[in-house]
């Protein structure tokens, strides 16, 4: 697909969708995004829908009026009450197969999503598809760099959130001293962070993806807030893996981590 054809973003919650959208529209790229209910004010800046989830048809219909044969996901969404929405054609022969993922756990639904939208004839692209400027190689982000106590730490705290992820569970884990503090559940990291009692400057928050992914949806995703919260709760520091998790705005991070004395680093997946 050319670079500078036209593509659908369906765009959940948090900076990400519209970091893509940015970075597209400064890439000479056109994006039409298809807006879910945590997206923000910020989609009336591009061409875009705002409707009930269960328009499948519709949404379909927009995509390819806009020239839109690539998707991509991105944003956090919330599960909606599946029956509350408005429903067309479309979207009522796809409630089946949905139902059917969302009991199977977050993995398999958003699986489910992407085989839909490509049976109808959407390739669905990886985020780094479309912006890899948002990963990082292996090494420290900033100026601060893990110590060896830490790259211990680091290594128990991947190995188990890769075993966690295999059970879709979560992507996060914090570790101290080879101690699992933490596991990040359905709520999400930043909860996970919020509830961890008050460390002295020990721990690390590592995130990886999950075994079963294809990378298409759900990249470990972190930015300025993660660095915020990971030290609010005395932590040392953050490990991702590089070349596959997200870094909304590196030089924004960076610049908070070094603020704080905290790392940031990426290792080999």
């Amino acid at each position: 697909m050319a670079a500078t054809s036209p593509f659908g973003l369906l765009a959940g919650g948090g900076e990400l969708p519209r970091a893509i959208a940015l970075g597209a529209r400064a890439a000479g790229r056109e994006v039409f995004v298809v807006a879910l209910d945590q997206a923000g004010d910020w989609t009336n800046d591009f061409p875009h829908d705002r409707s009930s989830m269960g328009r499948v048809g519709h949404t379909l219909r927009l995509l390819r009026a806009h020239g839109c044969k690539e998707l991509v996901f991105a944003g956090y969404v919330a599960r909606p009450n599946f029956f509350k929405l408005r429903y067309d054609l479309k979207g009522l022969s796809w409630f089946p197969p949905v139902l059917w993922g969302m009991r199977k756990g977050d993995n398999t639904l958003l699986d489910v999503m992407v085989g839909l939208f490509e049976r109808e004839g959407l390739k669905v692209i990886s985020v780094a598809d479309i912006a890899p400027w948002l990963q990082i190689p292996i090494g420290p982000l900033g100026t601060v760099a893990p110590t060896p106590r830490d790259d211990s730490d680091i290594a128990i705290a991947m190995a188990h959130a890769r075993k966690q992820g295999a059970r879709d569970i979560g992507q996060a884990v914090i570790v101290r001293g080879g101690e699992i503090l933490a596991v990040e559940k359905h709520s999400g990291t930043d909860a996970m962070l919020t509830a961890l009692p008050k460390q002295n400057h020990a721990g690390i928050l590592a995130k990886a993806l999950k075994p079963q992914q294809t990378g298409k949806t759900d990249l470990p995703t972190i930015g300025v807030a993660t660095v915020e919260k990971a030290a609010a709760a005395g932590l040392a520091g953050i490990a991702i893996e590089a070349n596959t998790a997200l870094v909304l705005d590196k030089a924004a991070v960076a610049a908070a981590a070094d603020a704080r004395g905290l790392f940031v680093t990426a290792v080999a997946p």
